[in-house]
């Protein structure tokens, strides 16, 4: 806008003293939303003239100030463009890149993807691709006869494709249409449920916002934690089980060594599984440092790593001096808890007896890094700020989220302990809890730092393990649920909410409903899905999912597009889970950047408690040195993925099809939904790795 005042200057300059008269003057507003204002000057008294710009005056139009503006807007529109072309190119050549390796998620073959393959076997593993593969042959076979159908060929072969397009439409119109009409009412029926249960969740957290609902503790720990006697500090047993993350272990030793909390009452156990040499020793080298600066703190590491986090936290739980601790607080390797996690959440147990469970909700420090990490932010404000807050409130259950939570080691006894049995124990032991009659506290304005998974094949692996887990889980408790003594309705909320619902039926018709009737219909035009079910209801339930995390309204579509994309994950994981397929029993720890170092961490603590206690990370260039050394010597590559590109294809043929319906609702979304499978199958969507 500079230039727009030496213009204006210089022509008044030029023109003399009396410049003013008769003269439209632009009037600038400092705001990006800039508008122009056109009045006629006729005194050349600087103050008159003043007293006159806030007036009513006639307008003047001018077509040099009407050509200033179409010339700014040009200009905008060229950077835009010029923006658009250059992330274009960049597209296409990580496209380029994606092609030309050839790396598929079926290959493995360096040690850095090792850890992160597909789990079952190659015959299990290729079923499910199989299955969209043969769907897909399927429909480009019946896209091409009824192309070559309305082109109205003549010859013999025009001829036989007319008769079999004539015997095809009869045979779906008696056959087919039917049977999948049948299953999309289902669907539809299952899609309502589970979007009146979304907006009675919603309805429930906008009811707690507006009567300000908050879990107060009957006692608050005092601000000095020197003396342990001058307050309510009980013995806190610290776990931090980790298994190779030697990214982050640095920074969450240092975390929970700085909690404001007396050091001779709580300690510190360091669970490493790592099977990697150089990894324990860095770790033990850290716990060691640790403790001659006067941390309480241990060192453990399990030759055998059986049960994988289940079995480290069983193993720990045995030791001899775990009998004079009274409560538990556990973290992962990734996380950093604020000074003074502890004195915001252990008094909450103060006096109350049936208290079993106090969870903190996660903060990430990297949910901006890509778009990958922007959507997996919505999913999880979403989770935290409704779904946990709500149940915590009105039933005092919910699954504990594994990590930034803080158990009474009584109820952690009285529930059988930690079990191996399945991969989502944190579930596990809080379903065993509830039975059992422990309540459990959410503490939304608590918050605990943590990392999001940047690659899409470190979040692919993590969903399988969360979506196949639940369904495991639900077939080993089933029994125990019908048999306990609990009152009705909480027995029906853990089967037909928490699992039935929201585990279950929420990836079947999502995968089911979008991704195989909606584009079948396109090829069977005899069954339909209305738009409202298409369109309107997700739309609405986008907006639901979004509003606790309203900076990210921007990525509402894109948003929606990749929660169908994810559910040829969901859906594949619930099956494996419900039918113990090979896959279900496997972990895989996620992998980890190690973004949130200590200035990190002391730049995000809130006020009052930026200065951390009892000294800084030690070492801290040492750690910088040996993460970047770390990336150099790890091989990691983009990869394409094949059921998201067989997906794709499906889903553009679905959409060339309804082009000879003139449906328009549907064309676009079969059209962007694939495109948004094309760009998840060619790993474009998080992390470059080049």
């Amino acid at each position: 806008m500079a230039p727009w005042n030496s213009l204006w200057a210089g022509r008044a300059a030029i023109a003399g003293g009396n410049a003013y008269r008769d003269m439209p003057v632009i009037v600038k507003m400092e705001n990006p939303n800039w508008s122009i204002s056109e009045i006629n000057i006729d005194d050349d008294n600087s103050e008159d003239f003043l007293a006159r710009v806030g007036g009513q005056r006639r307008r003047v139009k001018n077509t040099k100030q009407i050509t200033w503006v179409f010339r700014l807007k040009a200009h905008r529109a060229a950077g835009c463009l010029s923006w658009l072309t250059s992330a274009a190119f960049a597209l296409g050549g990580a496209t380029r890149r994606r092609v030309v390796a050839g790396r598929t998620d079926s290959n493995a073959t360096d040690g850095e993807c090792k850890d992160v393959e597909e789990w079952a076997p190659a015959s299990r593993r290729s079923r499910f691709y199989t299955l969209i593969k043969a769907c897909l042959m399927m429909f480009v076979c019946l896209l091409i006869v009824e192309l070559a159908a309305y082109s109205n060929g003549k010859g013999n072969l025009a001829v036989f494709i007319n008769s079999f397009n004539t015997s095809w439409i009869r045979f779906r119109a008696a056959y087919i249409a039917p049977p999948l009409q049948l299953l999309a009412n289902a669907c539809v029926v299952l899609f309502l449920v589970q979007s009146a249960d979304r907006v009675f969740q919603s309805l429930g957290c906008f009811y707690i916002l507006v009567k300000r609902i908050k879990p107060k503790p009957l006692f608050l720990a005092l601000s000095d934690a020197e003396d342990p006697d001058a307050g309510y500090y009980p013995m806190v047993l610290v776990q931090i089980p980790m298994c190779n993350e030697k990214e982050v272990y640095r920074q969450s030793i240092a975390a929970v060594c700085n909690l404001d909390w007396p050091r001779s009452n709580f300690l510190v156990q360091v669970l490493d599984d790592s099977d990697d040499v150089t990894t324990q020793a860095l770790i033990k080298d850290e716990v060691e440092k640790w403790r001659h600066s006067g941390a309480h703190i241990v060192y453990r590491h399990r030759v055998l790593r059986e049960g994988y986090k289940a079995g480290n936290l069983k193993s720990a739980m045995s030791c001899s001096y775990v009998k004079d601790y009274e409560y538990v607080a556990i973290f992962d390797a990734d996380f950093q808890p604020y000074p003074d996690f502890l004195k915001r959440t252990v008094p909450h147990f103060k006096d109350n007896e049936d208290l079993g469970l106090v969870q903190a909700r996660w903060s990430f420090v990297n949910k901006d890094e890509n778009l990958l990490t922007r959507l997996q932010n919505i999913n999880l404000c979403f989770h935290f700020e409704v779904e946990q807050q709500v149940n915590g409130v009105f039933i005092n259950f919910f699954g504990f989220n594994g990590t930034a939570g803080v158990w009474r080691i009584k109820a952690v006894e009285d529930s059988g302990g930690w079990m191996e049995r399945t991969t989502v124990e944190d579930m596990d032991i809080a379903v065993r809890a509830h039975l059992k009659g422990w309540k459990f506290v959410f503490l939304n304005d608590v918050e605990c730092q943590c990392e999001l998974p940047e690659t899409y094949e470190a979040y692919r692996k993590q969903q399988h393990r969360w979506h196949s887990g639940p369904m495991q889980l639900f077939r080993l408790c089933l029994p125990d649920i019908i048999r306990c003594k609990i009152v009705f309705w909480k027995k029906a909320n853990l089967i037909f909410l928490f699992f039935l619902l929201r585990k279950l039926i929420l990836p079947f018709y999502s995968f089911t409903l979008f991704c195989i009737i909606l584009p079948m219909t396109m090829f069977v035009p005899e069954a339909e899905l209305p738009d409202w079910v298409v369109c309107y209801i997700p739309v609405l339930m986008s907006f639901l999912n979004i509003a606790p995390a309203p900076k990210s309204f921007p990525f509402i579509i894109p948003y929606l597009l990749f929660e169908n994309t994810m559910s040829v994950t969901k859906f594949n994981a619930m099956i494996s889970g419900l039918f113990q397929l090979g896959s279900t029993y496997e972990w895989v720890v996620t992998k980890k950047s190690g973004r949130s170092l200590e200035g990190d961490l002391i730049s995000l603590a809130p006020k009052g408690l930026k200065q951390l206690k009892y000294g800084s990370v030690p070492a801290i260039n040492v750690a910088i040195k040996e993460k970047l050394k770390a990336k150099k010597e790890s091989k990691k590559y983009n990869r394409i993925y094949k059921k998201e590109l067989a997906m794709s294809l499906l889903l553009l043929s679905a959409a060339i099809r309804s082009l000879l319906s003139k449906q328009g609702i549907h064309f676009y979304f079969l059209l962007f939904q694939g495109i948004s499978f094309l760009l998840v199958g060619l790993d474009l969507i998080g992390q470059d790795i080049k």
